[in-house]
């Protein structure tokens, strides 16, 4: 009822596509007829290239997290900064009420 479920991250996304990716290509050179050498080395490249991809998702993940971060902040900067105006706003006008009260 008040659940806010928007999806999947894009992050979790890209990381089950990588890890199924892998995953296929694995399968693939494991029963492909070749040396069992070649298939060790381009399981090790496609685990090089994965692990390259799965480092640079995390950098913009960690990029992205700390931008929003950072904005969140700023409005809780913001914010904070309006209710202290608004409060002292508040706080004048009841002076000056009480001030033209007494002045009756």
């Amino acid at each position: 009822m008040g659940t806010n479920y928007s999806g999947p991250s894009a992050g979790s996304v890209a990381l089950a596509f990588l890890s199924g990716a892998l995953l296929g290509a694995v399968t693939a050179i494991v029963l492909a007829p070749q040396p069992g050498r070649e298939s060790r080395e381009r399981v090790m490249g496609y685990a090089r290239r994965t692990a390259d991809d799965l480092r640079e998702i995390k950098d913009r993940t960690t990029d992205t997290v700390e931008e929003m971060v950072g904005r969140g902040r700023e409005l809780v900067d913001e914010i904070s900064c309006a209710v202290r105006e608004a409060i002292d706003a508040g706080r004048d006008a009841i002076r000056r009420e009480r001030e033209m009260n007494s002045l009756d």
